[in-house]
């Protein structure tokens, strides 16, 4: 099909920090697995993400995470570049093995305190903390029960939860509960490439299901013991544009955005399973669900947290098992791409934004985490990240034009502070915008890093941008 030429969503020019609004949160985000490192120390036990990096071809440069950015003995010095470049909020994850090394049971004194240490930093230096509940490190002795497939697994995670609330609800107001679930039941569960590598529909169904209700359970555990918390679950998002207007193509987008973007917010919302468009989700009450499930699976979130990075673009393919849909890989249709071939469109921000906010039942929402990943190197003691910048500056119109238009997003949260374990990449996808040598952990802020400094303090983006887009995309 040849490429079409369309006109772009026209977004703001020239935008200050002030255009956004006087409350609207700034955040870095990190996670535990891709950050802390000390994987063994001070009575850690293992996570599923130990133990899948050390078998064989599954990170790309065949690295792990027992290290990643030392954050673990690093954290007061991260923690004060966040607050160096300007940010409020600092989004991090708590390790369930650092606090609970079997996922159940005997709790680690050292990893509470760990997090005490965290919270104590951010609170002193100014900083929001954003405490996520889950972010993909499932402990490995819950794994080897049966995992997120397994009933006991959503128990495990009250009760984790109940801990961590116990321990930091009087410090921390603000909790995330899950971390996209859909990419780790579907890259855990269905595909097999990232931890805990497991493959086929039988692995995927149940654990949807568990953490459907695992996300419910948190909020209610969170809603209960923490006095005035503000409680949000994060979403990794796709606009779908289906490759043409045939009904094949339409019907396949459908159900792309059935997984993609439909799957755990309409249970949260009380909606059930959106299986009018993706039949198979029956199965679900069929074989994996009690008749007492469908009351326990909505919870009244105050708001939403949106990561998107990239729109798919998808048509019919018969020959795709259960899905009958493929992906128009970027790369194959002339459209800019960052360093993981992934589409760069801040339409498809503003696209899904739309999506979202249309829900009855979303009050706000806050976009968690957005950035770019780019090959970026050390020239003279400077990493030029200029794609980054344009990256950032052309989803953060987006995000303005829909804040302006009525949409309730309400923050940007960007990932990541620093080059970090990017899964199943390795160190080779680089997202921070501090740039880390993994041989000497020395930081370097990035061009990046110093355009969200100067935008934070709140100078025209226009200015501090050189090379902006035509306004025109190519899909």
């Amino acid at each position: 099909m040849p490429v079409r030429i369309v006109q772009m969503h026209q977004f703001p020019e020239h935008f200050t920090r002030q255009d956004f609004g006087d409350d609207f949160k700034w955040g870095v985000a990190i996670s535990a697995v891709q950050n802390e490192g000390a994987a063994t120390l001070d009575g850690k036990g293992r996570s599923i993400w130990d133990v899948f990096s050390q078998q064989k071809g599954k990170i790309r440069d065949r690295s792990h995470p027992h290290i990643a950015t030392d954050f673990y003995n690093r954290y007061r010095e991260d923690i004060r570049l966040a607050k160096e470049l300007g940010f409020s909020v600092f989004r991090f994850s708590i390790s369930w093995t650092r606090l609970i090394p079997l996922g159940t049971g005997a709790i680690n004194d050292a990893g509470i305190a760990f997090y005490h240490r965290v919270i104590d930093a951010c609170l002193e230096m100014g900083l929001e903390p954003y405490v996520t509940l889950y972010h993909w490190d499932l402990p490995q002795a819950l794994e080897q029960k049966g995992g997120w497939t397994h009933r006991g697994t959503v128990f495990a995670f009250e009760e984790f939860t109940r801990l961590c609330c116990r321990e930091y609800g009087d410090k921390v107001k603000n909790w995330i509960i899950l971390n996209e679930p859909f990419g780790f039941t579907s890259l855990g569960y269905m595909l097999g490439v990232h931890a805990p590598g497991r493959f086929g529909l039988s692995y995927f169904l149940p654990a949807v299901h568990h953490v459907a209700l695992a996300q419910a359970a948190g909020g209610t555990v969170v809603r209960e013991m923490v006095k005035d918390a503000v409680i949000g679950t994060t979403y990794s998002c796709s606009h779908i544009v289906p490759y043409t207007q045939q009904s094949q193509d339409l019907q396949a987008a459908a159900r792309a955005d059935a997984l993609f973007n439909r799957l755990f917010i309409e249970p949260a919302l009380g909606l059930g399973y959106p299986a009018d468009a993706f039949p198979l989700l029956h199965k679900i009450e069929r074989r994996y669900a009690l008749w007492r499930d469908w009351d326990k699976l909505a919870f009244d979130f105050d708001y939403i947290g949106i990561q998107n990075y990239f729109p798919l673009t998808v048509h019919f393919n018969a020959f795709m098992p259960y899905v009958q849909m493929s992906e128009v890989k970027a790369s194959s249709r002339q459209v800019p791409l960052t360093g993981l071939g992934w589409e760069i469109s801040g339409e498809g921000m503003y696209n899904i934004l739309k999506q979202f906010a249309a829900y009855d039942g979303v009050k706000k929402i806050i976009v968690t985490e957005g950035g770019a990943s780019f090959p970026d190197l050390i020239a003279e003691g400077n990493v030029p990240d200029q794609q980054r910048i344009d990256y950032f500056r052309e989803y953060l119109g987006a995000v303005l034009r829909a804040k302006r238009e009525g949409i309730p997003v309400e923050g940007y949260f960007a990932w990541t502070l620093t080059d970090n374990f990017e899964w199943a990449e390795g160190y080779r996808a680089r997202f921070g915008l501090v740039h880390v040598d993994f041989e000497t952990q020395q930081r370097t802020i990035k061009a990046s890093g110093r355009w969200f400094q100067h935008f934070l303090r709140g100078a025209d983006v226009a200015a501090q941008t050189a090379g902006t887009r035509a306004g025109h995309l190519r899909i």
